[in-house]
Order: C-alpha cells, then sequence, then structure tokens
C-alpha cells in the first residue's frame, strides 16, 4: 500500500500494512478494489496532501494562526483551492525535505484556508475530490500532462523520491508515504511507466544534473517496454551532451539494444552518428576521412552494424589496428548478432589491411562474430581451420545466414582433416561435427569418441540420430553406466536407451536424475523417463526416491505411487512439477495436516489442485487473504477452478471482485461494466489470457462485446493499447480495419506479434493496416520489413516476392522464426522462388536416375528454405545425390508441407542410399523423422525394431494409420522376443498411440503394476473405444471399481474415463465432472454421454461444457441442453439466480456507493481516507 496511519489505535494498520475501514456488518474485513494500479498511486498522490489538510480540521476550524505559513506551504495551499493536487503534493514533499513538519501546520493550513474565504467540509471534500478523479482516472495522458506543467523544483522533488531517495518510507504528520509501493505500481500499471518514460525525457536534461537524468532514464527504460522508444522519441533527444553524459547515454542504449525495434535502432544509430561527427569535426587533431575512430566504433557498441559498408571501408587503418588491440573489443564483436556477410567481410578486409594477419591465432580469437564469415581460405593449414572452427562454436548466436556458416564450417572441416583421419581430429573439430552425416559417425571408433567426450558434450544442434550413434559409441567404451561417465556426456545422455537407464544402479541413478538429466528431462523420450523412474521407485525406499525425484521428472510419477507414500509434507513438494491429478491428490493430503492455507498455496504447483469445494470451505478472512496466491498462479488454474474463484469472491465480497473475474461468471454480469468501470474491466482482463479464462466462444464473444462497448469503437492511441494489453489479440477485424488509429497501430503493431492464434480475417486487416501505416511494400525498408516480422506473411504474392527479392536474408529469418502451421503456402512460394532464382550453389544429380533438364536441390538451398522445402516437386527430390540426402535427411524429416507422393520418394531415396531395409540401423529410422509415415505394413515389418527407443522416436510421429500402428506393434513384440504380458512400463510408454492397435485380448494380459505407472500417459491416447473399455478394466484393477473414483483418478485416467459404459458414468458424483480431461468427454460415445443426469452435466465446468461434440448435443433432450448451457456459461445454479445477482452489482457498482473499487493486490479504500479524515 502506499499510506498508513500512524499509530492510529482506531484504524491500525493490518499484518501486512494495508489500512482498513472499520468493518461494517456483514461486510468482509478486507477489500480490493476495481481502480488499476496507477491511478491508485496517482490517487494517493493527490489524497496524501488532502488527508494532511484535513487531519485535525475539525479542531482547527475557526482558529487563528499565530504565524504565517511558510511560503513553500502558503504556495501548495493556493494549489489545493486552484485543484492543482499534484503540485500541491511536490510542494509538501519538498518543504518536509528541508523543514520539520510540527503538529500545528495543519492547523496553519486550515486557517490560511479559512483567511481565504475557503471552508472544506468532508461533503464537498468529497465532491471535489470525485469531480478530479472523473478527470483524470485512468488517463494517464492527463498524468502526463499534470507533470508537464509542474515546475523544475517540482520535478527534482518528484524524481528525487521515485527515483533517487534511499527512504523505502517518508513520514509526514500522522501518515507514512510508502516509496517503494508508489516506485512498484507506477511501473507496472498500462500507460504509468509510458508517461514517466516521457515526461523524463522531456523535463530531465533541464531540470537536473545531465548524469542524474541518464541515471534516471536507465532505470525508467529497465523497467519499461522499449516500444516506448519510438523513432520520433529518439529524435528528440538531446545532440549538445556533455561527452561523459552521451557515453554513458549511449551505454544504456547498447544494454537494451535486443529490445527496440529495428526502426528504434536506427534512429538510435543517426542520433549518435550525429553527435559522434560533430565531436570529430570540432577536433582539429583528426586527419582521417571517416569520423569513425577507435573510440567511436567503441562507443557504437552493437550499432556498429549500422555503419554503411563505403564508411567502414573509409575507417584509418590505425583506427581499426586500435579498436582491435582494445582489450573489451572481442567482447564487443561477439555481440554483433544481426551483423551481414558484407559488413563482416569489410570488417575483416580493413582489419587484415591493418596489420593484423588474419592467419594469426591471437587475432583470430580477437574476431568475435566476425570469424563467421571468414573467407580467405587459400593455402590455409589444419591448425588455423582448427582455431576458427573452435571459435566459430559461437556463431549459431547469429540471426540467420546459418546456411553460409553451415557451408564455412564444411569446407574448413575438409582442410582440418587433411592428411588425417576422422578418428584423429574429432575432438579438435567443434561443433562442426554436427554436420558429419550419420555414416561417417558410424565409423568412429569407441576409443576416439571417448577421447573427444570433452570437446562432443559442449556442442549443441544434434539430431536425435547423431546423439544415438555418439551415447552408443561412448557408453561402449566405458561399459558401465555410471554417475561419473553420465556427467561427461552433456546433451548427448539423450541418446542413452531406456533400457541402459533402467540397468542402472539406482544409486547412482537417483545423482543423475539431480544433476546431469535435470537439464535435459525435457529432451527424453517417454521410454527414458520411465525406465529412470520405475528403477528408481522399484529399487529403493519411495519415501527416499520420490524426495530425490525433482523438476519436470516427478510429473512422471504415477498416482498409484503417490498412493502408497503417506510421509509426504509441503517441502517435499517444493521444486517439483505436477500433474492436475497429482496436485489434487497431493493438495487433499496436505490439507488435512496444515491450518494454514498459505503454506500449501505457497507453493505454486499446488494451486493446480484445489478443488472447488475447498474453495467454497475457505472462511472469508482466509479466502481474500490467500488470494494473491491463485492471483499470482493464475496460468495454472483451470477454466473451471477460475470459475469457482469468482463465485467464492462474488460471494464473500461482490465489491471488491477482481474486474476479470466479472468475465467467467454468466454473461450478465457483465452488464454492471459501463462508465468508470470500463478501464479497471479492461486493464484487468488485458493482463490474463482470455482464451485460459474463456474456452466456449460464444461467452468469449460476449466478453469481448462488452470490451468494444468499454472501447467505445475506437483505438486512438498508444495509451489505450497499454490499457488493452494480451486483449489486443482478440479484438474483433472491424476494430482493427476502422477502430485503431494510425498512431495507435504502429505500436498496436509490437503487440500482435505475441498473439498465438489470429484469425485469418484479423490477419486481412492487419496486413491493410500494415500498408496504411508503411506504404506500398516495394518502398519498405530493411527495418520496416523486420519491424513487420511475421506480418510479412500476410501479403499479397507479388507483395512478398518483391520484398524476397529486396531483403532476401530478411524473409529467410523471419521464415525461419515462425511457426510452420502459421505460414501461409504464397509466402513459403515466395520464400522458395527467391532462393532457387538466387542460388549459385553446385547441385549435384542421382547419376543413377534419369534427371536430364532436372534441378536438384542443394544443401545449402535445402538448410535456408526449411518448411519451404515442401515446393520442391517430386522429380527434383528423386533427383537428390546421394551426399545431399545424407547430409540433410534430418531437415527433410522436419518439413510439415510434405505430401505422401513426395515423402515415398524421400523414402525410395533413403532405400537406395542405405540398402535394404533389414540392413538398417536404430538411427537410420529415427533420422527419416516425417519420412518414416510412407513406410506401408511390409515394409515396417523388414525394419528391426527390437529397440524401444527406435518405437518411442517413431511414436513422435502423429499421422500413423491404424494398420501401420498394428505393424510397428507386431515388429516390436516379434524383434525384440517380447509378449505383451512381460513388457515394462517404459515399453508402453514408449510405444505411445501404437497401444491403441493392441487388441482386447492382449489388453487384459498387461501386468498391473506396469500398466498403472503409465496410465496417465495412456489416458493421452486417443484410442478407439473398445480399446478405451478395456484400458478403463485395466484401471479398475488399479483404483478400484469405476463408480468409486475421486476428481483425482478420474483426472489421472484422462481418455480412459471415456471407456466407461452409461451405467458407470451415470454413477459417478456430480463433483467429479469438472475433473474429467477435456479430451476425454469428446471421445465419450453419444449414446453413454446421453445417460449423464442434468445434474452433473451442469457441473462439468465451462472447459469440459466446450468440448461437447455436436453429435453428442445432438443426443441430449432438452433438460439437458438447458444444464449444459449452465456449464457453458460458468453458472453455479439457475439462469433466473444470475440475473438476480447482475442487477445487484449494478446497484453496488456505482458512484453512490459506499466505497470505491481497486482491482485485487490494491489496499487503499477511499472510504477509509474519509473515515480516517473524520475521525482523526
Amino acid at each position: 500500500m502506499v499510506l498508513r496511519a500512524k499509530e492510529n489505535k482506531k484504524n491500525a494498520p493490518s499484518p501486512g500494512g494495508r489500512l482498513l475501514p472499520a468493518p461494517r456488518e456483514g461486510s468482509p474485513p478486507e477489500s480490493k478494489y476495481l481502480w488499476t494500479q496507477k491511478e491508485e498511486m496517482y490517487i494517493n498522490l493527490k489524497i496524501c496532501f488532502l488527508l494532511i489538510l484535513m487531519n485535525h480540521a475539525k479542531t482547527a476550524s475557526g482558529q487563528k494562526s499565530d504565524k504565517d505559513l511558510p511560503p513553500l506551504l502558503q504556495k501548495a495551499a493556493e494549489e489545493v483551492i486552484a485543484g492543482k493536487y499534484l503540485d500541491a503534493f511536490l510542494d509538501i514533499l519538498n518543504f518536509q525535505g528541508t523543514n520539520v513538519w510540527t503538529t500545528d501546520m495543519p492547523k496553519k493550513i486550515m486557517a490560511y484556508f479559512h483567511a481565504q474565504n475557503v471552508i472544506f467540509t468532508i461533503s464537498n471534500l468529497q465532491l471535489s475530490i470525485k469531480n478530479y478523479l472523473e478527470n483524470l482516472l485512468y488517463q494517464p495522458k492527463q498524468l502526463l500532462s499534470d507533470f508537464q506543467q509542474v515546475n523544475h523544483q517540482q520535478f527534482q522533488t518528484a524524481m528525487k523520491y521515485l527515483f533517487r531517495s534511499k527512504k523505502n518510507h517518508f513520514e509526514m504528520g500522522n501518515f507514512v508515504l510508502d516509496l517503494d509501493k508508489i516506485r512498484e505500481r507506477i511501473f507496472q500499471s498500462p500507460g504509468g511507466n509510458r508517461t514517466l518514460f516521457l515526461v523524463t525525457l522531456e523535463k530531465c536534461f533541464s531540470a537536473l544534473n545531465s548524469m542524474e537524468c541518464v541515471d534516471i532514464l536507465s532505470q525508467v527504460l529497465r523497467v519499461s517496454s522499449m516500444s516506448y522508444l519510438q523513432p520520433d522519441v529518439i529524435r528528440s533527444l538531446p545532440k549538445d551532451l556533455h561527452q561523459d553524459t552521451f557515453r554513458n547515454l549511449s551505454a544504456v542504449f547498447k544494454d537494451l539494444y535486443d529490445k527496440t525495434t529495428a526502426n528504434a535502432q536506427r534512429t538510435l544509430y543517426d542520433w549518435m552518428k550525429q553527435i559522434l561527427q560533430k565531436s570529430y569535426i570540432t577536433n582539429e587533431l583528426n586527419d582521417s576521412t571517416s569520423w569513425v575512430s577507435a573510440e567511436n566504433l567503441w562507443i557504437l557498441g552493437r550499432y556498429m552494424v549500422h555503419l554503411p559498408l563505403e564508411e567502414i571501408m573509409k575507417i584509418s587503418l590505425n583506427e581499426m589496428r586500435l579498436f582491435i588491440s582494445y582489450d573489451n573489443a572481442t567482447k564487443q564483436l561477439d555481440t554483433v548478432y544481426d551483423i551481414t556477410p558484407e559488413l563482416a567481410q569489410a570488417f575483416l578486409e580493413r582489419i587484415n589491411s591493418s596489420g593484423f594477419d588474419l592467419r594469426n591465432t591471437s587475432t583470430i580469437y580477437r574476431l568475435g562474430l566476425l570469424v563467421c564469415f571468414y573467407d580467405n581460405m587459400e593455402q590455409m593449414d589444419a591448425i588455423v581451420a582448427k582455431v576458427l572452427l573452435h571459435q566459430m562454436m559461437k556463431c549459431n548466436q547469429l540471426r540467420g545466414f546459418q546456411a553460409e556458416v553451415h557451408k564455412l564450417k564444411a569446407q574448413l572441416l575438409d582442410i582440418a582433416m587433411q592428411n588425417q583421419t576422422l578418428n584423429d581430429t574429432l575432438g579438435s573439430l567443434s561443433d562442426a561435427v554436427v554436420g558429419l552425416s550419420s555414416t561417417q559417425l558410424d565409423s568412429l571408433s569407441p576409443e576416439a569418441v571417448h577421447n573427444a567426450i570433452s570437446t562432443l558434450n559442449q556442442v549443441s544442434g544434434w539430431a536425435k540420430s547423431q546423439i544415438m550413434i555418439l551415447s552408443s559409441k561412448y557408453l561402449t567404451y566405458e561399459k558401465v553406466l555410471s554417475f561419473y561417465n553420465i556427467s561427461q556426456m552433456g546433451a548427448l545422455v539423450t541418446g542413452i536407451s531406456a533400457q541402459s537407464f533402467y540397468n542402472m544402479n539406482p544409486k547412482e541413478l537417483s545423482q543423475v536424475i539431480r544433476g546431469t538429466l535435470s537439464q535435459y528431462a525435457s529432451d527424453l523420450s517417454p521410454a527414458q523417463q520411465q525406465g529412470i523412474l520405475s528403477k528408481m521407485l522399484t529399487s529403493r525406499d519411495l519415501s527416499s526416491a520420490v524426495t530425490d525425484i525433482q523438476g519436470a521428472f516427478f510429473k512422471e510419477v504415477s498416482l498409484s505411487d503417490l498412493w502408497k507414500e503417506t510421509g509426504f509434507n509441503s517441502s517435499i513438494i517444493k521444486e517439483k512439477e505436477l500433474r492436475k491429478s497429482q496436485a489434487l491428490f497431493l493438495y487433499d493430503l496436505l490439507s488435512k495436516k496444515t491450518t494454514v492455507p498459505a503454506d500449501l498455496l505457497s507453493i505454486g504447483q499446488l494451486v493446480k489442485g484445489v478443488t472447488c469445494q475447498q474453495i467454497d470451505l475457505m472462511s472469508t478472512d482466509s479466502f481474500l487473504n490467500n488470494f494473491r496466491f491463485f492471483e499470482k498462479n493464475l496460468q495454472l488454474l483451470s477454466p473451471y477452478q477460475v470459475n469457482c474463484l469468482a463465485w467464492k469472491f462474488w460471494k464473500e465480497s461482490n465489491l471488491s471482485i477482481p474486474p476479470f473475474l466479472l468475465s467467467v461468471l454468466p454473461a450478465q454480469y457483465l452488464e454492471s461494466i459501463s462508465g468508470t468501470l470500463c478501464v479497471p474491466f479492461l486493464v484487468s482482463l488485458g493482463k490474463t489470457e482470455l482464451d485460459l479464462l474463456i474456452p466456449n466462444l460464444h461467452k468469449k464473444n460476449a466478453v469481448l462485446q462488452k470490451v468494444q462497448e468499454c472501447l467505445n469503437g475506437s483505438i486512438g492511441d498508444e495509451y489505450d493499447v497499454d490499457i488493452l494489453g494480451n486483449l489486443i489479440c482478440h479484438l474483433p477485424p472491424a476494430i482493427i480495419r476502422d477502430g485503431i488509429s494510425l498512431r495507435a497501430m504502429a505500436i498496436a503493431l509490437h503487440q500482435f506479434r505475441f498473439c498465438r492464434q489470429l484469425s485469418h480475417e484479423q490477419k486481412t486487416e492487419i496486413k491493410y493496416k500494415l500498408t496504411e501505416l508503411h506504404g506500398t511494400p516495394k518502398n519498405w525498408t530493411i527495418q520496416t520489413t523486420q519491424d513487420v516480422g511475421p506480418f510479412v506473411a500476410f501479403l499479397a504474392k507479388d507483395e512478398l516476392t518483391v520484398l524476397a527479392e529486396k531483403f532476401p536474408d530478411t524473409i529467410l529469418q523471419i521464415a525461419k522464426m515462425a511457426q510452420p502451421a502459421s505460414l501461409p503456402e504464397e509466402f513459403l512460394s515466395a520464400v522458395f522462388e527467391s532462393i532457387r532464382n538466387s542460388s549459385t550453389s553446385i547441385r549435384a544429380a542421382d547419376p543413377t536416375t534419369d534427371c536430364t533438364g532436372i534441378t536438384a536441390p542443394s544443401s545449402d538451398e535445402i538448410i535456408k528454405l526449411a518448411e519451404a522445402n515442401a515446393f520442391w516437386s517430386v522429380q527434383e527430390l528423386q533427383c537428390l545425390d546421394s551426399e545431399t540426402f545424407t547430409k540433410n535427411v534430418g531437415f527433410l524429416g522436419t518439413v510439415m508441407g510434405f505430401n505422401r507422393s513426395q515423402l515415398i520418394v524421400l523414402k525410395e531415396k533413403a532405400k537406395q542410399v542405405w540398402s535394404a531395409l533389414p540392413g538398417w540401423k536404430s538411427y537410420h529410422i529415427v533420422s527419416l523423422g516425417r519420412i518414416a509415415i510412407a513406410f506401408n505394413e511390409s515394409e515396417i515389418e523388414e525394419l528391426d525394431l527390437s529397440s524401444i527407443d527406435t518405437i518411442a522416436a517413431l511414436s513422435q510421429q502423429t499421422e500413423w494409420t491404424l494398420v501401420q500402428a498394428k505393424s510397428i506393434l507386431k515388429g516390436f513384440l516379434k524383434d525384440s522376443s517380447q509378449t505383451v504380458h512381460r513388457l515394462k512400463s517404459f515399453h508402453l510408454a514408449g510405444l505411445g498411440a501404437n497401444l491403441c492397435a493392441l487388441n482386447t485380448s492382449d489388453i487384459k494380459t498387461i501386468k498391473t503394476t506396469e500398466f498403472s505407472a503409465v496410465i496417465a500417459r495412456v489416458g493421452l491416447l486417443p484410442c478407439s473405444p473398445p480399446v478405451l473399455e478395456e484400458f478403463k478394466k485395466m484401471a479398475e484393477s488399479v483404483f478400484g471399481i469405476a463408480t468409486g473414483w475421486n476428481s483425482s483418478v478420474v483426472h489421472e485416467i484422462g481418455t480412459i474415463a471415456a471407456g466407461l459404459n452409461g451405467k458407470e458414468l451415470k454413477a459417478l458424483d456430480k463433483d467429479v465432472m469438472p475433473y474429467f480431461q477435456p479430451a476425454a468427454i469428446r471421445h465419450i460415445p453419444d449414446e453413454v454421454f446421453k445417460e449423464l443426469s442434468p445434474e452433473q452435466i451442469a457441473n462439468l465446468g465451462p472447459e469440459n461444457a466446450a468440448m461437447v461434440t455436436e453429435s453428442q448435443r445432438n443426443h441430449l433432450n432438452v433438460l439437458q441442453l438447458q444444464s449444459l448451457q449452465l456449464a457453458l456459461d460458468g453458472a453455479r445454479t439457475s439462469v433466473q439466480y444470475a440475473q438476480t445477482s447482475a442487477s445487484s452489482i449494478r446497484s453496488t457498482h456505482t458512484p453512490a456507493s459506499n466505497c470505491a473499487h481497486f482491482s485485487s493486490g490494491f489496499s487503499i479504500c477511499l472510504c477509509a481516507l474519509f473515515i480516517l479524515c473524520l475521525t482523526s
């Protein structure tokens, strides 16, 4: 909070420092309000002064001051009379900074008011505040205007207490000002820190010492969105700064380089260049033709990449030599991630000409990322090549140009291996080894891999097939898998087989899981994870094993295993990730061991497990005091949990309900949002993810309709964009087209880039806005193209072609960074044509195929094209030569756009290159990626599928047919000499969706202990009803009869719950219904789903109700359909009750209510301030 009473017995602060009014009968002891953070802070800036004045107001009435007011206080009093509350507040702060605040000051001030015939009463004070707030609340632009009007002294005072004061609190008479909270809230509020940044930039250099301004601007920028730093703002930066001030401010901009837009970067470079040029011209000692001196290069830092090519070539050789001699030159050159090949080679040429030998090892170490574009390959020896390869390990940080880097590494690799074998040179090739084919890696000796492990463990970017080969080689040499051996492997640990993990010593395994493996848990297959966990849980004391299993690994522990451990306490759960079913069980268990909910809720992951019933049973005090834990972890909560929180808040304290919670209640509750309540509603909702809150499209549209009403159909400027936050992703196409001004669009574009799923219609309108904002794409600069980023893909084919020809590298980079599914065909086609037309690569065609007149893909093209490789014709893919295919099969296996004909051609190419299928090794199969789905059942039967790791890799593909899945399952059982009955849990986990191909008789033979360990994974599978029904019977052998299953069990088994018959489903407790996994709802057969009672359907919860299919809906009766609608609306009882409650919120959320309302987390109640004034 910002203000608290000091030693006030009538209104003592709460333990958290919160100022509370005397509780009214039937009201909650604590309130949160519907105003935003910045607004609350600003209100307090104004009200704080009024409180000081009104303190002892009644006793001062009619009294005369013995002495005149000090001039500064008299000025403050006059500003109060004039309604300039901010000015008055700052004058009071300034006065208190050098004077003692005596107890008679309020009396003197009140006497002054009376002498001026100004009589303040409580009622007209309330009215004054109300009118003032109506003009200023939720208007950061007005706050900016007010700040712009303060004088230099007042501005200095504001900056002092916001940024330079070491005091966390400031005492003013009977009140304490919390400076930390003021800073925190203004920085976190939409529009607040923008206002602070702009006013600081405008007034600071004229009001304060320039070095102080740099410090303040640095603080503001580091906590602000760099979207504030637009080109027009940058152009207003002073150009006559003192040299030290300029250097310090430039250093701030260098540190924040990655947060600024490309246009802002270019404008900052221009600003820095103007100042540096001016400084160069005034220095008569300069005899160079270029203003770019060694010192200026250092000052530019990363902005040196904006130097024109001709300017680089004019840099004095003496200055270039001096720059490279700087100790920090290498550090600076290590950060030029967005340098282009042309500029890098220009710098290399000047460095070479300045007297530094680029073949010299010490020089190479100084070149930073310039080595990524090294082009002096003539007569290079192996030693220099190896040094360059070692330095090029950092080149994966470059923004683009990876195909060029890949090509250079291949050339250096050939030089480094001259007259040597791969076994001899492996440890000196750095990360160029990633470019080796699987065949080359397979030719390595185990000893060579062992000797090179210290290099190999630092390499990133491995393909799964490469990792499998190298891990196998390493462990062949080591013989025994131990903690030490694994700790040496780095990313190669993900190539250890599931069986090898299962065979490990459990004590060593417990060490590994806390060390190296914890870094790579997400890269392990389900089979590997289960192999590790099953060994730990079956070979050790369960309590010790559970304690040792940390992080993401804990999510794999089955619910049935947790049931066996009764010694859980909250400290054991910390630092562990939980599945929802685990959280449901653990929260229920631990809540019986503590009377302090905060002990559990403070462990973020446990909030997943709080049920609606547990929320309802919380006392008012407990709920309001602990709501912050739910709010902090909102992303972990289900829509049903959020709905429960909303109802609980409404029941306990509807005056203080956080605005975003109103959106999950029935639509009638939104009717209360209007007028001054609109902005806090938008701000609160804009900080959430609407798709996670409201899964139902109809309900979401109702919320968005209210958003449009609050916006009045328009978004005028950057402050409106700030207020909207994430809501901008859900703006209807019509608002984007007609409602967003161009000024706002410049900022909105930055926000749109973070939207996950924009509709086609939204994208279309954004495209039109782009051309309206930036003009026709043929006139765009490279910076504009970079800033537009993924929205380039929305342009028409002819516009894309123009940009691809002008800025091919930028377009390629945009294509690389985007999700394949999000890229339109026109965009990928333009990328493909651009690369094909500009390629100078030497292409080798398959000599065994008739490829006359056909241009086969080259390695460079395949690497550059990424998803655009889908545009190669079947004939072109057929003409791939063996070497190109072998080197690039991993890239081709990731292309999602290949059709079946293309996949078949690539599969046939693999058969041609790697010979007969029975001779293929596991890494061959794994390296194919998506190409593998082209295998028919007879080909699958020929493959060696004895390794569960191979099966786990194949299971990552989601396009297998049931016939193919049966062949894979059959092949594994045959080649591994297994039966279904003998399968271990890690086998079941590795089989994945292939388990859906089991027949019902085989399912019956699975061991219950093995099945129970992976039941949560089986519950993710979209199997057929007969298979799910059989899995349901297996689940009963683990958790007991289905009709007795609780919420944690129902959630644990996932889609298996869809195997319940109508009688079993109907017998479930209604309170269990919201804990079905959404996917399970969709899989319940129509004839079974209709057996649910209306009460059960009404308790599905919003998320599950939204998953009901049209076919399921068609089988429901009228009463069931009404219940389904209640669940979709988030209703608790009936629509009639919802309408009644909604009308009550309209009566409570009005200006005439007893207390204004802030959003959650804020603690000052305006009525409390009035009460304090009255009771002081």
